[in-house]
This record gives structure tokens, C-alpha cells and sequence, in this order.
């Protein structure tokens, strides 16, 4: 088999929202540059993805100099944000992403107007103007001082081309034939390797991509959002029905694995992926 390697490198400006493919990025202690760094939340400070917006997989954030994003969708005149210091609409907001309560910037009321008449309810867009002490890293997994951007739980998460065609092939086995085979855009990565054997990933515990090193921590539990297609945001049963009967770890349907980065750097398509452990 020949050596793993970098084959995509993607990142996700507005959580939840289309991501955007790069020939290389920038790793920071909290993920790669730019990566959900802005979330939504309802009004009550409750955060906001796919899960109960499906069709902000058609909305689109494309990064601008100083950490703003133009902001497009069907129907919608493009919008530019500008990324908020702190103060500039106010003081922190308070929201919660899952059992964390995060301080966030509001982006303004342009912002959240924009994204309200796309959804048909009321929202508000928010940014993480402090990524290095906003949000530690689930201190179960990480060290006091590692923080994370808006992504679910950590910096990075990996997949790998072989897993995906593994899946594929028990899709297309099932009952749910029709809706595979899937693409990976719907594990929504950050980093996707080629050259492995189907799981591998599994089993690793520190890697390294090209000049930087990762620790791999925790398999990925996958939710609802896996079965929204991503140009649709037509909602199916793959691959959760799958994954939960031939790939379980830990009593949930797993795929991919999430990286802390022990280090900064760069990672480039190409690179390649060393087994450290």
C-alpha cells in the first residue's frame, strides 16, 4: 500500500454553513485559520446548525482579509461582515454550544437580519474574537491551556478516502441502496487522508501531517447532520443507519477521528501522513 497522504484540506468559516476547499492552511492551536470562527444562535443565545436548519447547507461564507465573511445564498443579495472586536456591538454575549457557555461578539444587526429572512426565523450571527481563551478543549481529552474554535468538540477533525469507500460498499449492500454512494462532504472534515487501509484511523494516536504533529483523541460520533445532503438539504437515513450497524465505537456511530494539534504550522494537499503512534 503506499504511504498515507494529505488528499483535501477544508474549513468552515460559519459553523454549519458550506465549507470552502483550500490547497493548504494554516494550523492554530485551535484549529486551522478561519475555521468556525462565526456561529449562529437563536435569540435566546442557543446555538444553531443543521440539525435544526437543514437549509444552511446552501448558505456560504467566503473569508475576507481581517477575519470577515461574505455571506451568500439562494435568494439573498451577497452580504459582507466585518469580523467584530470586542465591544463593537456591545459587550460579550453569552451562548451555548452544547454544555459549554461561550463569551462571543455580535456581528450586528445587518448580519442578523440577513441570516433571519433566509431562515424565516430569528437569529443572530456571532464571532469568536479570542479563539486562545474562549473555549478549553473538553478537559477530559486535553490540557488546561488548549482551547477550540465554534467546531463541535475539537481543532481538527480527519477522515480518509478508504473508510468512505468502505462505507460506500455497506451502503450499497443495504436496504438503503438509493441514497449512497455518499460523498465526504457530508462528514464535513478538515482533513482528508488517502493511502490508508479502510479504519485505519482507528487506531492511530499521534500523527503527523506534513511539519505538523497531531494527537488524535477521540473518534468522531456522527448526528443528523451526516444525513443532509449538502447541496439539497434533503434529510435521508445514511449513513447513520449504517455506521450504526457495522461502525460503532464507544455505543455510537463513528466515523472519522478528532485532532488536537500539538503544535502550529502548515498542512499542504500532498503532504505526507506519518503513523507516530
Amino acid at each position: 500500500m503506499s504511504k498515507p497522504v494529505l488528499n483535501a484540506v477544508h474549513f468552515y468559516p460559519v459553523k454549519s454553513m458550506a465549507g470552502c476547499t483550500t490547497g493548504e492552511a494554516a494550523v492554530e492551536p485551535w484549529g486551522l485559520a478561519g475555521d468556525r470562527r462565526w456561529m449562529l444562535a437563536a435569540p435566546d443565545g442557543r446555538f444553531i446548525t443543521q440539525r435544526q436548519q437543514p437549509t444552511l447547507a446552501l448558505a456560504s461564507a467566503e473569508p475576507l482579509p481581517g477575519g470577515g465573511v461574505r455571506l451568500a445564498a439562494p435568494g439573498r443579495a451577497p452580504l459582507d461582515v466585518a469580523a467584530p472586536g470586542p465591544g463593537t456591538d456591545g459587550p460579550t454575549t453569552t451562548v451555548e454550544l452544547f454544555r459549554d457557555k461561550v463569551e462571543a461578539v455580535r456581528a450586528g444587526a445587518a448580519a442578523d437580519a440577513w441570516l433571519s429572512a433566509f431562515l424565516g426565523t430569528g437569529v443572530q450571527l456571532l464571532y469568536m474574537d479570542d479563539p486562545a481563551r474562549r473555549r478549553p478543549i473538553d478537559p477530559q481529552y486535553a490540557a488546561p491551556e488548549e482551547t477550540v474554535s465554534f467546531a463541535d468538540g475539537f481543532p481538527l477533525l480527519l477522515t480518509t478516502t478508504a473508510s468512505l469507500e468502505a462505507l460506500n460498499s455497506l451502503i450499497a449492500g443495504g436496504e438503503r441502496a438509493a441514497e449512497g454512494p455518499l460523498p465526504m462532504d457530508r462528514f464535513r472534515p478538515n482533513v482528508v487522508v488517502g493511502g490508508t487501509a479502510p479504519w485505519a484511523e482507528d487506531h492511530w494516536s499521534r500523527i503527523r501531517i506534513g511539519e505538523v504533529a497531531f494527537r488524535v483523541v477521540k473518534p468522531c460520533a456522527r448526528c443528523v447532520i451526516t444525513t443532509i445532503d449538502q447541496h439539497t438539504a434533503e434529510r435521508g437515513k445514511e449513513p447513520l443507519r449504517t455506521l450504526a450497524r457495522h461502525h460503532r465505537i464507544g455505543q455510537k456511530a463513528a466515523f472519522g477521528q478528532n485532532l488536537i494539534p500539538e503544535h502550529t504550522g502548515t498542512v499542504r494537499v500532498g503532504d505526507t501522513v506519518e503513523i507516530l503512534g
